[in-house]
C-alpha cells in the first residue's frame, strides 16, 4: 500500500495522488450538498436554513480535526521517504491515542454547548428546533468524523489517497439513500438529515477497519507504539494545530458573515448557506492541491529531494489557478442555473446568484495561497499558513462583509468581494515568506 512519491513524474505524482483525494472530497462534500438539496425539495425554507447553519458549523469541526491529523500525514510522509519503519509506526499509535482522547472530549463539550451555539450563529427563529436538533444528532457522531479522518491521514501519508476515496464513496451512497428514507419518506426533516449522515459515517468507519485488516501495510504496529509519547506528539501537534487554527479561522469568518447574513433575513440567510455549499465544492480542486503538495513534498523532503519538492509547488499552483480561472468565468453565466439546484424560491435564487458572481473569483486566488500552505506544512513551517489566514480574516475578509452588508442593503453582490480580497492578501505573505526563507535556505 505504501507508495513511494519521490520518483518519476511530478506532474504525474500530484495528478494521481490528487485526483483520489480530490474526489474523496467531491463525495464528502456531498454529504451536505445531499442533504441540502433533498432538504430543499421536501421541507421549506426553514429547514434548508436549519440544515445550512448546523452543517457549516459540522463543517468546521470537520475541517479542523482535518488540520490536526495533517501533522500526522506529513510526519508518517517524511518517515516514509527516510525508510523508517518502526518510526512510522510509532507515529501512527500515538496518533489513535491522540486521537480517541480528543474525540471524546470534543463531542462532550460540543453536546453541552449545543444551545448557545444555535443562539451566537444568530439562527432565524424559524430554524431554531431544526437547528439544534440536527447538530445534537451530529456532535454525537464526532467520535465517527474524528475516525475516519485519522485512518485517511494514515493512508495519504503512506502515499495511498485511493482507499479514503473508496471509504467516502461507501458512505456516501448510504447517506443519499438514508436521506431520501428519513426526510422524503419519514418525514424527519433536518433531523433526517443528521441521522443520515451519522449512521453513513458509521459504515465508512467499519468499512475502513476491514480495509485495514485485509491490506498489507507493511506497517506493524505494537501495543507500545500505541503508548504516548511526548516528541512524537510534539511532531504531530506543531505542524497540525496551527493548521487546525488557520482551517479553524476560516470556518470561524464563515460563520461570522453568515450571522452578519442572517440578521438579514431569512431569504438572505438560505441564499447564503446555499452558495457556501456551492462554493465547498468549487474549493475542492485547491483543497487537493494543498494535500497532494503537504504530502509529496514531505516524502521528498524525507529523502532529502528539496528542490522535487519546491518543484511539487509550482506544478500544483499552475493547475489550482487554471481551474479556478475556468470556473470563476462560468460562473458568470450559469450562477442562476447553479443556485437554483437547492431551491425554487425565486428570491433566494436571485440572492443567491449575486453572491456567488463575486464570491466564486477566490476559488482562483486562494488556490495560489492552498498549495504555498501545503508546502510550508510540509517544512514544518505552518505557523505561516496561519499567519497568513488570520491577516486576511482581521483585516479584509470580516470587516468587508460587515461594511459590504451594511452599506449594500439590497445585494449580496459586495459582500462576496470580501474572499477574494482577503486571499489576495494571503498570497502576498506567501510569497514573501517564501523567498524570504529560501535565500535563508530555510525551505
Amino acid at each position: 500500500m505504501e507508495r513511494d512519491l519521490t520518483t518519476g513524474s511530478i506532474g504525474r505524482n500530484i495528478l494521481k495522488f490528487s485526483l483520489p483525494y480530490f474526489l474523496s472530497y467531491f463525495l464528502q462534500t456531498l454529504y451536505g450538498m445531499a442533504d441540502l438539496f433533498i432538504i430543499g425539495q421536501f421541507n421549506g425554507v426553514a429547514s434548508t436554513t436549519a440544515v445550512s447553519i448546523g452543517s457549516q458549523v459540522m463543517h468546521m469541526i470537520t475541517v479542523m480535526i482535518v488540520g490536526i491529523a495533517m501533522g500526522t500525514t506529513v510526519m508518517i510522509g517524511k518517515s516514509v521517504g527516510a525508510k523508517q519503519k518502526k518510526e512510522t509506526s510509532k507515529i501512527i499509535g500515538n496518533t489513535v491515542s491522540l486521537f480517541v482522547c480528543l474525540s471524546v472530549v470534543l463531542t462532550v463539550v460540543l453536546l453541552f454547548f449545543v444551545h448557545p451555539i444555535v443562539r451566537i450563529m444568530s439562527t432565524p427563529q424559524q430554524a431554531v428546533e431544526g437547528t439544534t436538533v440536527y447538530l445534537t444528532i451530529c456532535f454525537a457522531g464526532i467520535p465517527l468524523i474524528t475516525a475516519y479522518n485519522i485512518i485517511s491521514s494514515i493512508f495519504r501519508g503512506l502515499g495511498d489517497s485511493k482507499s479514503p476515496m473508496y471509504f467516502i464513496a461507501v458512505a456516501c451512497g448510504v447517506n443519499i439513500v438514508l436521506d431520501y428514507v428519513f426526510i422524503g419518506g419519514l418525514h424527519f426533516g433536518a433531523s433526517g438529515a443528521a441521522l443520515g449522515t451519522t449512521l453513513a459515517q458509521t459504515i465508512s468507519v467499519i468499512v475502513a477497519l476491514i480495509a485495514i485488516r485485509k491490506k498489507d501495510t507493511g506497517i506493524s504496529l505494537k501495543r507500545s507504539d500505541l503508548k504516548p509519547e511526548g516528541k512524537t506528539l510534539k511532531n504531530i501537534l506543531g505542524i497540525g494545530i496551527p493548521i487546525s487554527l488557520q482551517d479553524g479561522f476560516i470556518q470561524i469568518s464563515f460563520i461570522v458573515i453568515t450571522i452578519i447574513v442572517n440578521q438579514r433575513g431569512l431569504n438572505d440567510a438560505a441564499a447564503v448557506g446555499i452558495v457556501e455549499k456551492i462554493i465547498s465544492f468549487v474549493f475542492l480542486v485547491p483543497s487537493s492541491m494543498l494535500s497532494a503538495v503537504s504530502a509529496i513534498a514531505a516524502q521528498n523532503i524525507g529523502a532529502g529531494k528539496d528542490e522535487r519538492a519546491t518543484k511539487t509547488l509550482k506544478y500544483a499552483i499552475m493547475i489550482s489557478m487554471s481551474f479556478g480561472l475556468c470556473v470563476a468565468v462560468l460562473m458568470q453565466f450559469i450562477s442562476n442555473l447553479v443556485v437554483g439546484i437547492f431551491t425554487v424560491d425565486t428570491t433566494v435564487i436571485h440572492m443567491g446568484s449575486q453572491y456567488i458572481r463575486s464570491y466564486i473569483w477566490d476559488c482562483m486566488i486562494a488556490g495560489i495561497h492552498f498549495s504555498f500552505s501545503g508546502y510550508f506544512c510540509a517544512y514544518g513551517k505552518s505557523g505561516i499558513s496561519f499567519l497568513h489566514n488570520v491577516l486576511s480574516i482581521v483585516l479584509i475578509r470580516i470587516p468587508g462583509a460587515y461594511f459590504a452588508s451594511k452599506w449594500f442593503i439590497d445585494t449580496l453582490y459586495p459582500m462576496g468581494c470580501a474572499a477574494p480580497a482577503g486571499s489576495l492578501l494571503s498570497v502576498i505573505v506567501c510569497g514573501i515568506a517564501f523567498i524570504y526563507l529560501k535565500r535563508r535556505r530555510r525551505l
